[in-house]
């Protein structure tokens, strides 16, 4: 038995498949109706309406609508798309035991301890028809799968067959105008199953007893009269009572399981029906039995904790399953799948009988696979498929469990699992010729074989095979099954896989290992568990080892590329020619390249098992098995495989040509470094001016950045412009903000003295003194900036200004003015700017020359036509000086004329025949030969270019680790955050800036070199002995030691009662955890114990203080400084703290004539073993509050009740009742909490889900 999903729960005492969704419903002796997804293993819905245990469910097959019976007398018909129950059917005296819908009409059907079984119509919502006849409790009735038939079970010990043909034919539902007459009787009128979902209210002529989140009909046919349904066979054969019986689905056969531990096979026909066989096998009484749904099997439960399977030929019991504490009491088999559930006394289970993956082998576009005892060949390319061969039987539930074929030989190994691996074997056949093979007859006799014992085997050579036995040892036998060989391997083996010529895979519980056999050593080792299949690629260098959540991809030589994990079960796989592997979990087909990237190709209803795939085709087996061939689209890992393999015309042929998804590729490109290949995809311009900044692209993000219009983008364009030293851009952006302050200043640094003029200017017609006088400043112009003081009336200091600089005319201008005399210091020094060195003009800062890449030349989001960058910036330039006044350039044109004049006339004259340099007619003796000077070029391209710095060590540390640390002391700050909120739910980062900047600081050490030049820098590595350079990993400052010093310190604040200061010490801690990196599962334990007992300490120490602020007049505020003093004693402290909390609680109990609660706190303050004089005292409070041992106050504390204490409410959380905690230190919240900032950590989102703490590479295997 292979169980699939399994609940748990109260007891389950009915289950139910839906026909096409993968849902359960399961109904506990609770009185909840639970909806699980089996192949989510997730729990859909919950319906609690019932008051009692719930015994029966039954899905209908169409409608999306259920229906219960329990233990309050009520039939519940819920609709499971509203989530509430539409009507009540009342009418059943007793406890109902089963319910069920019938396959075609609109019938319900029940039985009851009330000894009877009735027959509903759940569409008018009345009672069709009560069976009486039994004269003890009805435990099951049923209906026949196709005919007018039911059957019932007592504890009289009886089964009934009842034909209920009467009752159609009086409803209508035999004869051609059957819906007319069903209505005509037993439907109200214009009420149909079709108005279901739209009128699910009841009907004012059917309304009854309201309650119970529906309607309710109770319905009084006459109670003894038999109605149109008779009695057809009354099957008396049981000694006690019969608790199940079931109608085969196609053959005239029933089922029935008893009290007296047996299960009886009946046959019947239209006469009579008589007892066939007993299958004996329980000891004790059965609970439920069914046929299986396509084979002939019996299975059956009951109270002695087991699952049997019949033989339904040979009457015999094939295959027991026990729960150790369980008893069994219900079990459904899905209508279409292999899937069977069982309900037991803790919960439920759903599970297969055998194997469904169906055993293949492909040798280039032949496939073969093993369909119902055949061997079958499947040409992939012609679509031919025929049956070659018949095997051998090795039993009933022993599906073949492997194939391996041998083109070389044309041979085929077949190996067959049983659970009892003594029976385990494996066959030996010799496929015959394609002249010779069945080509159009099926073959009626078993081919013949040789056969062995053995668990395994594959072929490791042209005519030798591997075999590991019962007792796992490996021997390589011929092709006439003889040994030749016996392999020593570790004992620790359990399987083997192929892994090409003279050469095995072998797997242990936590590894996989190449053996070579001619060797008889182990040539590499990786690190995979539980390993179930191997898939390698055509040439054998890489192969996927399939587990049941994960796919580790290794190479011959075991070295991991890449691993990752799955939600689903991974199912099968196969690799593409291009080498991408795609695979097929239970709901989708994926792909996986060997750099971990993978994603989702399209879903599946059900799961299939690949065996080959090319191009656009993928080639699998359903479970029945039968060939599929279903069509998929490889764009998408076609085009990160041409990224990976750095086939770049490939890419620019995919993006220009192929639809691709847009935000899920953009997120891709940017994660992988590409972001000038995501501008290919954009049409957003927001979205086009970030990632061009991010790659770097000043044009188009200024394009961007045009079209947007926004403040905000331009001071971004500015700030990275200027770092790339594009100053025109950067001008423009500020002449688009009208930020004149910037745009001095940035004309001041690049040495353009006639624009700071036009901006002085500019200022003076504004009206702007500051940036007036700030200008001046900046050119040394000391008259102007007299001329401003005097413009603002501060005549005072324009004359200071004057006389500093020895400006005469001013000083006897302005002397007159001003009453008092100014004195100039005898040490001052005039101000004045630094002569720019290199004017760079309109051009950007000079940069290396670097060849364009493929990607460089990204599309402009607009149409207009492609301009450079100064001239884009120039063009609008005039638009931003018209807007300034008429200070810009009012002299220039003045000046540019009278220099064109000096240099002796106008460039407007043409043909004078300019400088007479033309030297083609010198005549020059033909033998000299002067070489090109060293260090010159013809081409022009003889300057210096100095080569590119070679990247710190810090740069790959944020590469190698996945660890917050080692991306903060890398300097890579925003990878580190995003990490903190992946792992723990950080999002307020403002308390780690000083740790962030602490630990930058640490990793790097300063040393001076040469004079004249910038300090050099070193970086300690942690792991400098065992690692090569290039992997290792930054010193670190904060490790765990330093930690639990800290604690240390924050233990003594506690002791002296300086809480403030001990919450903060706390916090610290707490903060540090995080970002510490340790090297052993150990420290790892540590660390998380340390996260746990600052969050204790945090949690109690500001619920004390909290307290401390309460009044101690008010009756509610000593109320509740008594429940915070008797909370803050369960908090998880040292054992000294621990008795301080209670000596606290105690004298307030004390005090407020709590004396029972004061008794509580004593005991377990006397067990902690406190000081002599301290137990003294306590000793006499339990002796004064023994007297009258009561509480004078009320109080919400249970302390027999284990709980939480909400850290933001200070109220108990009990076990059982829903909370939310940080992901960071563990703090519990109540649930309108989700979301807000923790208060102990201050850090953290409370309910966030994450990863939890990660603080070694060891957690990541």
């Amino acid at each position: 038995m292979l169980t699939k999903f399994e609940t748990k729960s109260a007891r389950v005492k009915g289950l139910s498949f839906h026909t096409k969704r993968p849902w359960i419903l399961v109904s506990l002796h609770s009185g909840v109706i639970q909806l699980w997804d089996y192949r989510m293993c997730t729990l859909v819905d919950k319906f609690d309406d019932h008051e009692g245990p719930v015994r029966s469910v039954c899905f209908h097959e169409q409608q999306p609508l259920f229906v219960s019976g329990g233990d309050d007398y009520k039939i519940k018909v819920w609709n499971y798309k509203l989530r509430r129950c539409l009507f009540t059917l009342l009418g059943h005296l007793d406890y109902i035991r089963t319910v069920e819908f019938h396959q075609e009409y609109p019938w319900i059907l029940s039985a009851s301890d009330d000894q009877t079984i009735r027959l509903w119509n759940w569409q008018s919502r009345q009672c069709v028809s009560i069976l009486t006849g039994h004269n003890h409790y009805v435990m099951c009735a049923r209906f026949h799968p196709t005919q007018d038939l039911i059957v019932s079970a007592s504890l009289d010990s009886s089964v009934r067959v009842w034909d209920i043909s009467g009752i159609v034919t009086t409803a209508g539902l035999g004869g051609s105008n059957s819906q007319e007459g069903l209505r005509s009787k037993n439907v109200a009128p214009g009420l149909g199953s079709s108005l279901l979902d739209e009128h699910p209210s009841l009907p004012h002529q059917f309304s009854g007893r309201g309650g119970g989140g529906g309607s309710h009909s109770r319905t009084t046919p006459e109670l003894f009269s038999s109605g149109d349904a008779v009695v057809k066979h009354v099957l008396e054969g049981h000694d006690r009572g019969v608790n199940w019986a079931a109608f085969h689905p196609t053959l005239p056969l029933l089922l029935s399981g008893s009290d007296d531990r047996l299960v009886k096979l009946w046959r019947m026909s239209e006469t009579k029906a008589w007892e066939v066989d007993t299958c004996r096998g329980h000891y004790n009484n059965v609970s439920c039995v069914m046929f299986h749904p396509r084979q002939e099997l019996i299975l059956s439960n009951g109270e002695d904790k087991s699952i049997r399977v019949w033989d339904l030929a040979k009457r015999v019991c094939l295959h027991t399953f026990r729960r150790d504490d369980d008893r069994f009491w219900v079990m459904a088999a899905h209508p279409t799948l292999n899937l069977f559930a069982a309900g037991h006394d803790s919960g439920m289970m759903v599970f297969k009988l055998e194997r469904e993956r169906p055993a293949y082998a492909l040798n280039g576009n032949l496939l073969y696979y093993v369909k119902e005892r055949f061997l079958r060949r499947l040409d992939l390319t012609k679509n031919k498929d025929v049956a070659i061969m018949q095997l051998r039987t090795t039993g009933r539930m022993t599906p073949p469990y492997s194939l391996a074929y041998n083109p070389a030989e044309n041979s085929v190994l077949v190996t067959t699992r049983n659970t009892n691996t003594d029976n385990s074997c494996y066959d030996l056949y010799q496929v015959p010729k394609e002249e010779s093979a069945g080509e159009t007859t099926t073959p009626t006799e078993a081919a013949e074989s040789k056969r062995a014992g053995g668990f395994t085997a594959v072929w490791v050579a042209r005519n030798r095979f591997a075999v590991m036995d019962k007792h796992h040892q490996v021997t390589i036998k011929n092709l006439q099954n003889e040994i030749t060989k016996k392999v020593a391997i570790p004992s620790n083996v359990d399987e083997i896989y192929y892994a090409g010529t003279g050469m095995l895979l072998l797997r242990d519980p936590e590894n996989m290992s190449m053996f070579d056999i001619q060797q008889k050593r182990i040539m590499g080792t990786a690190r995979v568990a539980k390993c179930r299949y191997v898939v390698w690629n055509n040439n054998l260098s890489i192969a996927a080892m399939l587990c049941k959540h994960n796919i580790t991809i290794l190479n011959r030589k075991m070295e991991r590329l890449c691993s990752f994990t799955e939600t689903s079960r991974v199912k099968s796989g196969a690799w593409d020619d291009s080498g991408v592997f795609i695979y097929t979990t239970s709901n989708h087909i994926k792909y996986a390249l060997t750099n971990g990237d993978t994603g989702i190709i399209r879903t599946l209803d059900l799961p299939v098992y690949i065996t080959r795939v090319q191009g656009t085709s993928v080639y699998c087996l359903d479970r029945e098995p039968s060939p599929r061939v279903m069509t998929i689209d490889p764009t998408e890992y076609k085009f990160k495989l041409a990224l990976v393999q750095r086939k770049y015309d490939e890419v620019l042929q995919m993006v220009r040509g192929a639809k691709l998804v847009g935000q899920s590729i953009i997120a891709y490109l940017q994660k992988k470094g590409y972001p000038e290949v995501a501008l290919h995809f954009v049409k957003d311009e927001r979205t086009r001016f970030l990632l061009a900044l991010e790659c770097g692209n000043v044009d188009v993000a200024l394009e961007a950045a045009k079209a947007l219009d926004d403040k905000a983008c331009w001071e971004k364009l500015a700030e990275h412009a200027l770092m790339h030293g594009n100053h025109p851009v950067v001008e423009y952006c500020f002449q688009q903000t009208k930020n004149y302050d910037k745009l001095s200043f940035l004309y001041l640094i690049t040495g353009n003295l006639a624009k700071l003029k036009r901006m002085m200017k500019i200022n003076e017609i504004r009206k702007d003194y500051e940036g007036w006088y700030t200008n001046a400043l900046y050119l040394g112009d000391a008259s102007e900036r007299v001329r401003v003081l005097k413009s603002l009336g501060r005549t005072q200091l324009a004359l200071l200004t004057a006389k500093t600089h020895g400006l005469e005319q001013e000083v006897e201008s302005l002397a007159s003015s001003c009453d008092i005399e100014v004195q100039v210091a005898p040490d001052a020094t005039l101000l004045q700017p630094p002569v720019p060195v290199y004017s760079s003009g309109d051009a950007p800062w000079p940069a290396l020359t670097k060849a364009k890449g493929f990607f460089d030349a990204a599309p402009s989001g607009s149409g207009a036509s492609k301009t450079t960058t100064s001239a884009a910036i120039f063009g609008d330039e005039e638009d931003v000086v018209a807007t300034a006044g008429d200070g810009w350039g009012e002299d220039s044109d003045e000046e540019v004329t009278a220099a064109a004049a000096a240099a002796g006339g106008s460039g407007e004259e043409k043909g004078e025949g300019g400088w007479d340099v033309d030297d083609d007619d010198l005549e020059l003796p033909p033998d000299l030969d002067v070489s090109v000077a060293a260090g010159t070029a013809t081409d022009g391209s003889g300057y210096y270019v100095p080569p590119p710095r070679a990247p710190p060590p810090s740069q790959g540390w944020s590469q190698r680790s996945q660890l917050a640390i080692d991306h903060v002391i890398a300097g890579s700050f925003e990878s580190a955050a995003r990490l903190l909120h992946q792992q723990v739910g950080v999002v307020n980062f403002e308390p780690y800036r000083a740790l962030f900047l602490a630990s930058y600081s640490h990793s790097r050490t300063s040393f001076p070199g040469a004079v004249g030049l910038p300090s050099l820098l070193a970086y300690p590595a942690r792991n400098w002995r065992a690692a090569a350079q290039k992997d290792q990993l930054p010193v670190l400052g904060l490790t765990l030691r330093s930690c639990m010093d800290k604690l240390k310190e924050a233990s003594q604040l506690t002791t002296v009662a300086k809480f403030t200061e001990a919450v903060a010490e706390f916090q610290a801690v707490l903060l540090c955890a995080p970002l510490l990196a340790v090297d052993t599962r150990q420290e790892v334990t540590e660390a998380q114990n340390l996260v746990r007992i600052c969050k204790e300490y945090l949690v109690g120490i500001q619920m004390e203080l909290q307290r401390k602020t309460l009044g101690k007049t008010s009756p509610e505020d000593i109320k509740r400084s008594l429940e915070m003093a008797a909370y803050f004693t369960h908090s998880d402290l040292q054992p000294g703290h621990q008795i301080l909390t209670l000596r606290t609680a105690v004298n307030l109990a004390f005090k407020l004539k709590n004396y029972k609660m004061a008794m509580s706190f004593g005991r377990r303050l006397l067990n902690l073993g406190p000081r002599p004089e301290v137990a003294q005292t306590i000793r006499k409070v339990l002796q004064a509050s023994e007297k009258n041992p009561v509480d004078a106050i009320e109080v919400q504390y249970d302390e027999h009740n284990p709980f939480n204490i909400c850290a933001m409410s200070y109220v108990p959380i009990y076990r059982g009742k829903p909370e939310v905690t940080c992901p960071l230190c563990g703090a519990s919240y109540l649930p309108e909490y989700a979301g807000k900032l923790c208060r102990v950590c201050t850090v953290a989102e409370i309910g966030k889900d994450c990863i939890g703490m990660r603080v070694s590479q060891l957690q990541f295997r």
